[in-house]
């Protein structure tokens, strides 16, 4: 069992709550023990309390992120849960849900047990893992959902690819109501992406690389948000990069639909012109799209069309990415940049408070789950980070703990240094030159 730990003097930052004050943090026996003298007397006299002086920086609840490949079992060479974990605690995360498109897929019991007991062997970052919704993901037969559940699934979805299939998906929603859960889809009609790479429009015409239209993603959307409100199952949008599916959400919540979305940094802070270049850093899927598209993204997050903010973390080896743009495969890194993407994309230009940028990091995600979470209430698991949000650093891809280094961001100066990550009440990260300081 870990020693006491007291983060002090830091701008407690607790959204669930509505705290934004200067106080010390009190944890104990893995659990938020309270806030300055509300923390037990006895606890705040014991001589075994580690002491750290975190003043000047935020110490909010652990950032969570519910969109992660840790590429393992069968795919290590592009990431492992162990190498997957270290760039979450170094970007500030204290727990993600890793995504089922490994090999083979996480759609029996026993690799759902693997996930989480390897997890907890390495006992780094919290991680919860995501089902698929077919087995093998092949779109044909639904898995045993309860059984994953009970083994530990927090969701399901096909990710990677979409259930293409309409019967299939109502019936996930159906069988995901009862349990309590989520379908999380990949809205993605495979007919109209066809062989495309990048976002159809302008730019795809002026430097001839075969496009995507962004209603690929939105006519699975809309189909979905009917199916939800057939079923009263929940439907969760992942990675939503278009106008027109951001419509689609608002309006179906404004019925009382149960549809939720989250998108990720690359699609508030850059468009479809990263592409002209031809760098492979620049090509995911959704793709980047138009400067509407990340206007509408940007005023989505900031009216609550969607619910939180993830990273779609998507590592491939170097070999895979340094490919021409059109052999080279989707996907991006980016657990040690959200942050600090976060901050300079919604709070820097005034979008979003710093309060609200950590509800949409924490309280939301897990809302999204339906899991407890993301709050500093005594009693609450001790998962917390602490960053500096005016300390700003240049992004090496070279210097990542994750076996990715494709990024878009590499050279870029960002804000929010990252100085401690606490998980269970345990130091899981702390910055080599952070000015936290043990006492």
């Amino acid at each position: 069992m870990t020693s006491p730990l007291c983060l002090r003097g830091g701008r407690i930052l607790d959204p669930a709550r509505g705290i934004d004050r200067a106080q010390d943090l009190w944890i104990d026996q893995g659990k938020i023990a309270g806030l300055g003298e509300d923390a037990p007397a006895a606890l705040r006299s014991r001589k075994d309390v580690q002491i750290l002086d975190v003043r000047g920086a935020v110490v909010c609840p652990g950032l969570i992120d519910i969109h992660v490949h840790l590429r393992e079992p069968g795919q290590e060479e592009k990431e492992t849960i162990e190498t997957g974990v270290r760039a979450a605690v170094r970007g500030g995360f204290a727990a993600v849900a890793c995504m089922p498109n490994t090999s083979p897929p996480l759609d029996d019991r026993p690799r759902i047990e693997y996930v989480r007991r390897r997890a907890a062997d390495i006992g780094l970052a919290r991680v919860f893992p995501i089902a698929a919704v077919t087995v093998g993901q092949q779109g044909e037969q639904l898995v045993e959902i309860e059984d994953l559940v009970e083994a530990g699934a927090v969701a399901i979805t096909d990710d990677g690819k979409p259930v293409r299939n309409a019967e299939i998906m109502r019936r996930a929603l159906e069988l995901t109501r009862e349990l309590g859960i989520p379908v999380i889809q990949h809205a993605e009609d495979p007919d109209l992406k066809g062989t495309g790479v990048m976002h159809e429009g302008w730019v795809s015409t002026r430097i001839g690389l075969k496009g995507i239209p962004d209603i690929a993603e939105s006519v699975i959307v809309a189909r979905d948000a009917l199916l939800a409100e057939r079923t009263g199952g929940r439907v969760h949008v992942a990675h939503v990069s278009a106008a027109r599916s951001v419509q689609i959400i608002r309006q179906a919540k404004a019925r009382g639909i149960h549809m939720t979305g989250e998108t990720a940094p690359h699609y508030l802070l850059l468009t479809d012109e990263a592409v002209a270049g031809y760098s492979t850093s620049a090509k995911m899927n959704p793709p980047l799209r138009s400067e509407r598209d990340r206007d509408a993204l940007i005023e989505a997050v900031v009216d609550g069309t969607l619910d939180c903010l993830a990273t779609d973390h998507a590592p491939h080896t170097d070999i895979e990415k340094d490919a021409d743009f059109e052999s080279a495969p989707f996907g991006i890194v980016g657990l040690e940049t959200a942050l600090g993407c976060y901050l300079k994309a919604l709070v820097e230009p005034g979008h979003l408070t710093l309060m609200e940028l950590i509800e949409r990091m924490t309280v939301g995600p897990y809302r999204v789950l339906g899991r407890p979470g993301g709050t500093l209430e005594a009693g609450a698991e001790a998962d917390v980070t602490v960053f500096d949000p005016e300390s700003r650093s240049t992004v090496r891809a070279s210097e990542f703990e994750s076996k990715g280094r494709s990024t878009p961001f590499d050279g870029w100066d960002l804000p929010g240094r990252v100085l401690l990550t606490v998980v269970g009440g345990r130091i899981a990260y702390q910055a080599a030159t952070s000015e936290a300081t043990l006492q």
